[in-house]
């Protein structure tokens, strides 16, 4: 849900229609996403919760220079997840290319827009598959 770098930071589930904005926390040097209204908790994302970035999204490789996505929208995902001890929180965008969390550039907004479904294996509601023919079923005669 978070990154491991910010196990020690206090965080909570993001909700929809809420707005995040990109900051680096106190006492780490990674960048996540916090709440408008209390930039000290990170707002965790599942994978494939849906972004709306308010501009279009600008990164950087920790260098002086940054650079932009030309797009708004994301889907938050892991990248790499079979590497300890590395960044896997990734915005995906519509052109398939990737930017880990932790690069993108501090101060953005963007609006959750939508959650993935989750729910528990055994609350999912079995339907048997009903398959109509054209043509009526023969009766079956017991065996025996």
């Amino acid at each position: 849900m978070c990154d491991y770098s910010l196990h020690a930071v206090a965080s909570r589930p993001a909700e929809v229609g809420e707005t995040v904005v990109t900051t680096t926390f106190r006492g780490t040097s990674t960048r996540g996403f916090a709440s408008a209204a209390d930039p000290t908790v990170a707002v965790c994302l599942l994978p494939g919760t849906e972004l709306a970035f308010a501009d279009n999204v600008r990164y950087d490789n920790r260098w002086i220079w940054t650079r932009t996505v030309n797009s708004r929208v994301g889907k938050f995902g892991k990248i790499d997840p079979h590497i300890p001890d590395r960044h896997h929180d990734a915005i995906e965008f519509p052109d398939g290319k990737y930017v880990l969390v932790t690069q993108l550039v501090e101060g953005q907004r963007a609006t959750v827009l939508q959650l993935p479904v989750t729910q528990p294996v055994g609350e999912r509601e079995h339907k048997p598959q009903i398959i109509s023919d054209s043509q009526p079923a023969s009766p079956r005669l017991p065996i025996g």
